[in-house]
């Protein structure tokens, strides 16, 4: 992991000490709301329906042990117990008062985290694909790039006050795990001929206008990486609009201008920045590669065969191949059904960064999911790790599967929403577990957002609901057929919304139409949408217009 180095600690204190004046400023009334903004938002800081909320970043979903204690106590000392774990890889405090924020800044510092950069019209938090430097399928780690790409991006001068927000993913797998394809920037390391390089994407985005991003290079050498980055933000800041704040991102700056026009602006801007980094980068790169060495793993005997069905339920879908056969990836579910997905309690954060110390060579990751992922775990030590967790409420077999669903916090906090996620997601966990078919229906992303924001991603839901104000009423558009993955796909509109107490009946609906109809056991929901089309699924969600039309 990425330590940091006597400048990130000096940098940091005097971002906090800069933001604990302004903090004070606005306290004592020298400064209104309104020339405060600006301020809070460049260090993480947002007025919600109820209260300030702090979003602290999580660089590439990376963890220390000692840096979830740290976020443990936060939720404790200065909130209210608990954090939400968001689908950019950060955490969210959702009840903070804004004169302990620069305390719990201050805290944060001592183990390297900080809040710069989690809002505003700046290069947002870096994520990566939540299995890092574990994946059997990994081509390379992909954190010590998005590592690069942080140090880069942090405090450019140039690119504070983009035209809106920016986004950039990165992948180390052909198999995408990070959503790269719905990013500003997505990149999917690869190797041609033995040379390591990136495929890089542009113009993805959710949220108003759904797009998938576009290929303005197949094949980008690792050494040209930071400063193509920094000609495609450049062009970016230049063409972006900023009379719209709803046609500002740079997909829409793709789509008017064409990716031709993109690319050849790019490449020109890259020409001319090249020369510039000299060799500079390659050094901080490889300055940073050497933070990321695998663990001294300790070699693991074989499991036993294992005679506690729910154990194994529990290792058959909770765990993904490592690197090491003697290895697993654990995927800790923060969704016990009925919970509220991606909410985790101080003592749960503790919990989890001792079985980390003990199991797991004391490292973590964040999904963009909303779970946590121990990257390392001995497949001896997967009884105890299991037996650990589910004593604490966090052992539900579930990951993968339709009560694993994002959901954003929705009405329930965010002053933007328009409906409610949190209760939605919590009902069809609920329900689907008493219909006791979720192992049965396998694979099924379902993804809600509570305003056209989008950001519980349901576009690229196989069932995406979003949650809409029409005329004062809640009213929940599905899509279908949304796809996250490298095979990605913006999910179709099904047809009129539901009310709020029609959701859940009409997800069951859904689902038991897909078992009907599925071609065997092994076929998955995407699978069957992608084959079948969508008349069966929208017969299922109104059935009274398909008795019609018959």
């Amino acid at each position: 992991m990425y330590q940091y180095n006597d400048f990130d600690t000096a940098f940091l204190a005097t971002r906090n000490a800069q933001f604990r004046a302004q903090v004070e400023r606005r306290l004592d009334g020298s400064l209104t709301e309104d020339e405060f903004k600006p301020l809070r938002l460049m260090n993480g800081v947002y007025l919600q329906l109820h209260a300030y909320m702090l979003r602290v970043a999580i660089p590439y979903g990376t963890l220390s042990a000692d840096q979830m204690r740290v976020l443990a106590d936060l939720a404790e000392r200065w909130d209210k117990g608990y954090g939400h774990f968001t689908t950019r890889q950060n955490i969210q405090y959702n009840w903070p008062k804004l004169s302990d924020i620069p305390d719990m800044l201050d805290h944060l510092g001592t183990v390297g985290l900080h809040a710069i950069q989690t809002s505003g019209n700046t290069i947002r938090n870096v994520t990566a694909d939540h299995f890092a430097g574990a994946a059997a399928d990994e081509v390379l780690d992909p954190r010590p790039y998005a590592e690069l790409l942080r140090q880069w991006s942090t405090d450019h001068p140039e690119f504070q006050f983009l035209p809106r927000k920016f986004k950039i993913a990165v992948t180390g797998s052909p198999n995408d795990r990070a959503v790269v394809r719905a990013h500003d920037i997505g990149l999917v390391a690869k190797i041609v001929d033995g040379k390591v390089g990136f495929e890089v994407i542009i113009g993805g985005g959710l949220g108003r206008t759904p797009m998938i991003g576009k290929t303005v290079r197949d094949f980008l050498p690792v050494e040209d990486l930071l400063p193509y980055c920094e000609a495609i933000v450049s062009v970016y800041n230049r063409l972006g609009r900023r009379d719209n704040k709803y046609k500002a991102r740079i997909k829409i700056t793709v789509h008017e201008n064409g990716l031709d026009e993109m690319r050849d602006r790019i490449e020109a801007r890259f020409a001319e920045l090249r020369p510039l980094f000299d060799g500079i980068d390659q050094q901080m790169l490889e300055d940073i590669r050497a933070q990321f060495t695998l663990p001294a793993f300790r070699p693991s005997s074989s499991l036993p065969p294992l005679v506690d069905p729910a154990l194994q339920a529990w290792i058959d879908t909770n765990t993904t191949a490592h690197k090491r056969d003697d290895h697993a990836i654990v995927t800790i579910s923060i969704k016990t059904h009925g919970e509220t997905p991606g909410d985790a309690t101080a003592q749960q954060m503790r919990l989890m960064a001792d079985i980390a110390d003990k199991h797991a060579y004391g490292e973590l990751r964040i999904s963009h999911e909303q779970n946590v992922i121990l990257p390392h775990v001995r497949r001896a030590d997967l009884p105890a790790v299991y037996a650990a967790l589910r004593n604490a409420g966090l052992g539900t077999a579930n990951v993968g599967l339709a009560s694993d669903i994002i959901a954003c916090p929705g009405m329930d906090y965010c002053a933007l929403a328009t409906a409610r996620s949190i209760p939605v997601a919590q009902q069809i966990a609920k329900r689907i577990d008493e219909m006791g078919i979720e192992h049965d229906i396998g694979a099924l992303k379902i993804k809600i957002s509570g305003c056209i924001n989008a950001c519980g991603h349901h576009h690229v839901g196989h069932i995406g609901i979003l949650g809409l104000d029409r005329a004062g009423v809640e009213n929940y558009q599905i899509t279908l057929g949304g796809d996250g993955s490298e095979t990605a796909s913006i999910g179709e509109r099904a047809g009129p919304g539901f009310a709020y107490d029609q959701v859940v009946p009409a997800i069951e609906r859904l689902i038991l139409a897909y078992l009907e109809h599925r071609a065997d056991a092994s076929e998955t929901f995407l699978a069957a949408y992608r084959r079948l089309g969508a008349a069966p699924f929208k017969a299922a969600l109104y059935p009274q217009e398909a008795a019609n039309a018959a």
